[in-house]
């Protein structure tokens, strides 16, 4: 358990014991109170000593730790203390970890997130379980904790932080709480009960949502998503479906928002993530990773099988061009008069401006407007491959259409033959 010689953590402490629990305690020392710090530390080490209970101690460079990930100090911390916390329970094979944040941490958290703006979650508290964490003291106010404590004469630290309201947190505590107070001596209770309420609301709705999120989903592949634009729009509370789904793909409140507000704008929106990009297109919105293209230009300077990249084979053949070979019309594979198409061949992803002969047409035609008449999305259009001759002239719209000009005919005695593969 989480033990920080504050008197809920101190309590807490004691009523596992007190009920049989076999508990191990750990304490982080952050280094951010000087002495107080220290002296904190060395409250933990005379408790655990007196109740016979293991102690685990750790020591943290937080302001460096902050510096280094760009976050704040009170992140910094809880990154820590957490991560901390986790590496324990695994190295001492624990069940559980157990902090004890109260009722009146949760509480504060409720008016926290209402100020900062908040959904259904930031309505419910802290939860009393998220994963390996447990908090049994959520139905426990500060005072009962404070009051036990001068019953049995325990003695605790306070964190002389907590005294100044020079935090969002802290403020709440020292000067909104007790004007609320004022006018309902019982508030935090009504808090606590209301966010109970929430929580069971909140179960009903993500049910609905994550219904919802399931209809709207639709031929998606191993790295891309495909959301239905008509059934997201028809179906329950299209805004919270779409933040039920992209909350994982690092997208923030505020770009779900944004996202929502473009649905209407016509194709080609786009949005980016820290790791992913989003495609608002005709009938669907589009999500992918981001990826760094590796593979601007792919030289090849003579027969072979080549390896573009971790998944996709090229396979570069020279035949003789006899009665008995059949052309293939595979959209993966191409037949062009090699006596018009020399090495090095280029393979390389389509740019803008790139012009081509779609086979069986005379006039030359964009490759973003052949694309576009097939209803290819922006995402698969910065996709699509080409093959270019040692002149640079377009060969072979990879898996599309290959280049009229290279056509195979009676005349033709060498055929370059290019195969694409897709493991």
């Amino acid at each position: 358990m989480a033990l920080s010689g504050g008197a809920d953590s101190v309590t807490l402490a004691l009523a596992l014991c007190e009920l049989g629990y076999k508990i191990e305690a750990a304490h982080c020392n952050f280094h951010l109170r000087g002495d107080e710090s220290d002296r904190d530390e060395k409250f933990c080490i005379d408790f655990c000593k007196h109740n016979n209970i293991e102690l685990h101690r750790v020591h943290f460079d937080t302001v460096a730790y902050a510096k280094l990930r760009k976050i704040s100090i009170e992140m910094a911390a809880r990154n820590l203390r957490y991560s901390y916390f986790a590496q324990l329970k695994k190295d001492i094979s624990a069940d559980a970890i157990c902090v004890a944040h109260h009722q009146d941490d949760s509480v504060e958290t409720v008016l926290m997130n209402l100020i900062r703006g908040t959904g259904i979650d930031g309505l419910i508290g802290i939860a009393p379980k998220n994963g390996d964490i447990v908090r049994p003291f959520l139905c426990v106010s500060r005072a009962d904790i404070e009051n036990e404590l001068q019953a049995i004469g325990q003695n605790y630290v306070t964190d002389s932080t907590n005294l100044v309201d020079d935090v969002v947190r802290n403020k709440i505590r020292l000067d909104i709480l007790p004007l609320m107070k004022q006018i309902n001596p019982s508030v935090s209770n009504s808090i606590a009960k209301t966010a109970l309420r929430m929580e069971e609301v909140a179960e009903v709705f993500y049910s609905t949502i994550s219904k919802a999120a399931e209809r709207v989903l639709t031929d998606n592949k191993k790295d891309v998503l495909k959301i239905s634009l008509s059934l997201l729009i028809s179906g329950p509370s299209p805004e919270n479906v779409l933040f039920y789904i992209l909350k994982d793909y690092s997208f923030t409140s505020m770009q779900i928002e944004q996202i929502y507000s473009s649905l209407g704008s016509g194709p080609g929106t786009e949005f980016r993530s820290s790791t992913h990009a989003l495609l608002i297109d005709r009938e669907y919105i589009f999500v992918e990773p981001l990826t760094e293209d590796k593979q601007k230009r792919f030289v090849i300077p003579e027969t072979g099988t080549y390896v573009y990249n971790e998944s996709v084979k090229f396979k570069v053949e020279v035949i003789d061009n006899e009665h008995h070979n059949v052309i293939c019309r595979d959209k993966n594979c191409l037949f062009a008069d090699f006596s018009k198409a020399s090495f090095p061949i280029v393979i390389r992803k389509a740019m803008t401006g790139d012009r081509f002969i779609p086979f069986g047409m005379t006039g030359s035609k964009l490759v973003s407007d052949y694309l576009t008449d097939r209803k290819f999305n922006l995402f698969d259009k910065r996709r699509q491959l080409v093959v270019t001759d040692s002149e640079g002239q377009i060969i072979w719209l990879v898996n599309q259409r290959p280049d009229n000009r290279y056509r195979v005919s009676e005349k033709t005695k060498k055929i370059l033959k290019i195969t694409y593969t897709d493991n």
